[in-house]
């Protein structure tokens, strides 16, 4: 740049305090953040950079900014707020319909998959009372005996079959949920409620919502931090600190063995417990 504005510079270089090259790369701002010296032909010059006077352009350009937040920002927010709020509103009453239909057939999913849960447990009990029939009636247990074997090796392979088809553990809860939805997606189907529609109305409304909620965060608005809760004592503390008191005042006056033998055991707890307290104080 030196040489296009001056022919007569044959060569132009800029060196650090430590005598290293600065490469050409280097912006302006970068060099004139320190002392350096700038060599033009066989003439050496020492440069030191207006800091003051680059302070003060910092300055200016942050009270730029907060101009303009202040134009700006402020009145965006609020017109977001309004657009979100809209939105909100449409999205709320779309899903109005679909909210109460599908709270409706997910309580006759949900009916449905205790009724599924009762029922197992009802045959557990018919096989239960089988069992006992043919071991003390009809059989003997040295007849039942292997038959009770093949009976709990089938249940296990059922949960294995379990697990590989539907590539999940077999809990009983785990089961009864997945029974729930898939009632809860036939009475859909058949009821003609779309569930990937309702589902994706749910997440706008979800995102919407925390849009809206960091809009409203005190950081964006530049509010004070909420007041710091003092903290609050019982009757008892209270009590327990003035005993305390008073044995640090029987202390300085040097009878304080005769104040704590005065004392209970179960006030010398309550005393140990408030010091506990107050040394470790709550989240």
């Amino acid at each position: 740049m030196l040489r296009s504005e001056d022919r007569g510079i044959d060569r132009a270089t800029v060196l650090n305090d430590s005598g290293v090259r600065i490469a050409a790369a280097c912006s302006i701002e970068t060099l004139m953040g320190e002392n350096f010296w700038l060599l033009i032909n066989d003439k050496k010059y020492y440069v030191q950079p207006p800091i003051q006077e680059l302070t003060r352009l910092g300055d200016v350009r942050a009270l730029v900014a907060q101009l303009y937040e202040a134009l700006n920002v402020g009145e965006y927010q609020l017109s977001k707020e309004r657009e979100l709020q809209g939105r909100l509103e449409k999205l709320n009453e779309q899903i109005g319909p679909l909210e109460r239909k599908s709270r409706e057939l997910n309580q006759k999913a949900l009916r449905k998959a205790n009724y599924m849960t009762w029922l197992g447990l009802g045959l557990m009990s018919v096989q239960f009372g089988v069992l006992a029939r043919l071991t003390w009636w009809e059989y003997s247990w040295d007849i039942m005996e292997p038959v009770t074997y093949f009976v709990t090796y089938g249940t296990g392979m059922m949960a294995y079959a379990y697990f590989a088809i539907t590539k999940q553990d077999y809990i009983l809860p785990d089961i009864k949920d997945r029974q729930q939805l898939i009632a809860l997606h036939k009475s859909a189907k058949k009821n003609g409620l779309d569930i990937n529609q309702y589902n994706k109305l749910k997440r706008e409304i979800a995102e919407i919502e925390n849009d809206i909620r960091r809009l409203r965060d005190p950081l964006c608005l530049h509010l004070p931090a909420p007041p710091v809760k003092a903290p609050t004592y019982s009757a008892t503390e209270i009590s327990t600190a003035k005993k305390i008191k008073d044995f640090i005042t029987e202390a300085t006056s040097g009878d304080a063995a005769g104040f704590a033998s005065k004392l209970k055991s179960s006030e010398l707890l309550k005393i140990s417990n408030f010091l506990q307290k107050i040394k470790t104080p709550k989240k």
